[in-house]
């Protein structure tokens, strides 16, 4: 059962909401609904707050800053596409907002250490070898 509003301190409602944001984001996103990613100041609009005491704020209460969570997500969501379907990267790069396949490209390698076709080349290799 969630602790009422009125117990919870405000950063940590701030932070509680913003992961509730954050989910229905990136359900918009995976379901074709959104065509951008929410930045920093996306996120503090719907919280009506400034965008440099939300960002301050999820730091104090995480250890880590917003863009961390919404880029771990993206990975995950991208990940998970690149080994259980067929689409090309390019589908999968637009379907999680970005604006080309070389900007995509560059995000998912400086996360992985590969490309996203390196990536997917290495998931199928592995289940070749366990079969």
């Amino acid at each position: 059962m969630p602790l009422p509003q009125k117990i919870l301190t405000r950063k940590d409602e701030i932070t509680a909401r913003y992961f509730e944001i954050l989910e229905e984001h990136m359900q918009d996103i995976l379901a074709g609904k959104a065509s951008h990613s929410y930045h920093i100041k996306d996120f503090a609009e719907r919280l009506f707050i400034h965008p440099t005491h939300f960002s301050n704020t999820i730091k104090l209460t995480t250890g880590k800053s917003p863009c961390y969570f919404m880029e771990e997500r993206l990975m995950d969501a991208a990940r998970r596409m690149l080994r259980e379907t067929s689409r090309p990267i390019a589908d999968i790069c637009y379907q999680l907002t970005f604006d080309d396949p070389t900007n995509f490209t560059k995000f998912f390698k400086r996360f992985e250490g590969k490309t996203p076709r390196q990536y997917r080349q290495q998931f199928i290799e592995s289940e070749i070898v366990t079969i």
